[in-house]
């Protein structure tokens, strides 16, 4: 459920499915109605298991400090619905999806497409209707078959993969690298992150029969976080070394993210014919913050949507590096869909207080069977989790909001209110 977005399509008599439906014959069709406005755009398609929306940010703000405006989609939202299409990091206007759902309507896209398809359409038109430069459009499940993959882009970038949505995307490393894979486009570059050997394989085989220039992290391209002046850059295709870059995303993860950003963003630049400026591209690094990214809330209160084993991964690193000898609380809330329990042993290595939370969601799982998962020593359910996480700010040690991003955007809507 994407909130809000049902307000707009009763308002408009504009129909679409919840469900999740993989093939593009149904948004192809829908585009082709609203003369395809997709192709009139300079696109950047991004897909992983995680980091897409780091690397995106990124790269959005490399861009411009190089003063391209920049569109992006996203997913899922912050608040609402209007926090997935955005321009220079503003969100959509009411007035402004009004116009788009008018559009839609007249274009009788009313029950042809699901609510994910019908906002990919959406995003097209506004951008489109904006004339932007630039648009980030991150793929929201998988690659091949997601409604993002109508586009040639610019440059595509394959930020990890690991075992998620195994239902939709299959069992392995490989199926799902095969999934992600598919935004791989002829003779269009392709920049990824640090891949399971399989997935690699499988990768660099899609690229090499699309004739798509693949450039790799670790191979082509690199990152060094160990300097404390700041992250080394350096370039092994155009001779580049960019040292003092200094993020506000913390964790080596990050790092790669902002490599991965870097990289595409050469492309970009070659595309538009812009002359890089290395000290944009350090100011673009600083300013990167993303929502739900280790992201500070309150005093000792963070947020971080980690919701599957790898990421889960990560952030218990990252809590390594930022509170080596301090007190780590979680409060979590979960999809049922995902692999919990992994999640959970990976969080139980630096923390063994676990609270446990219900949310508006209609694939959440009840706090009480994740309670019943933990192994940790001090773990209950919450059924106040506002009051509670507000407390946390007065307490010793951190309190890490975790899990979905669906919690983490309840939580917050309920905090601004």
């Amino acid at each position: 459920m994407i909130p809000k977005l049902d307000d707009f399509k009763h308002k408009w008599g504009v129909e679409s499915d919840q469900s999740i439906k993989p093939g593009l014959e149904a948004i192809r069709n829908a585009l082709a109605s609203l003369n395809n406005p997709h192709n009139n755009l300079n696109i950047v398609h991004i897909a992983g298991t995680n980091g897409k929306g780091s690397t995106l940010t990124f790269l959005e703000q490399i861009a411009r400090q190089h003063r391209l405006t920049v569109g992006k989609f996203m997913s899922p939202c912050i608040v609402d619905v209007h926090d997935q299409i955005q321009i220079n990091g503003q969100p959509i206007s009411e007035e402004d999806l009004d116009n788009i759902f008018l559009q839609m309507k007249k274009a009788n896209l009313s029950g042809m497409l699901t609510d994910f398809e019908l906002l990919t359409c959406a995003a097209f038109l506004h951008f489109q209707q904006k004339d932007v430069d630039l648009v980030l459009l991150e793929a929201g499940m998988g690659g091949r078959e997601d409604s993002t993959n109508v586009v040639s882009p610019i440059v595509s970038i394959i930020s990890s993969i690991a075992l998620e949505h195994t239902k939709f995307l299959g069992p392995t490393i490989e199926s799902i690298a095969s999934h992600k894979a598919g935004i791989i486009k002829e003779g269009k570059p392709v920049v990824i992150g640090r891949l399971p050997e399989g997935a690699f394989r499988v990768i660099e085989q899609e690229a090499s029969k699309n004739h798509a220039h693949l450039i790799a992290l670790g191979d082509h391209f690199s990152i060094d976080c160990s300097i404390a002046s700041g992250d080394v850059y350096i370039n092994d295709e155009n001779g580049l070394q960019i040292d003092f870059l200094k993020r506000t995303l913390p964790g080596n993860h990050q790092g790669d993210n902002m490599a991965l950003a870097i990289t595409a963003f050469f492309e970009v630049a070659q595309y538009f014919r812009l002359a890089v400026d290395l000290d944009k591209i350090r100011e673009g690094v600083k300013l990167a913050a993303l929502p739900g990214r280790f992201e500070q809330v309150y005093p000792n209160v963070y947020f971080d949507g980690a919701h599957n084993p790898a990421s889960a991964q990560k952030l218990a690193k990252t809590i390594q590096q930022q509170f080596p000898n301090e007190a780590i609380r979680f409060v979590i809330g979960m999809l049922a869909d995902k692999d919990v329990t992994s999640v959970l042993r990976a969080l139980e290595t630096v923390s063994e207080e676990f609270y446990f939370v219900d949310f508006t969601n209609e694939r959440a799982m009840k706090a009480e069977n994740m309670l019943a998962i933990s192994n940790a020593a001090t773990k209950q359910i919450i059924k106040e989790s506002i009051p509670f996480i507000q407390s946390c700010s007065r307490e010793n040690g951190k309190t890490i909001v975790t899990g979905s991003l669906y919690l983490l955007a309840e939580i917050r809507q309920a905090l601004l209110k």
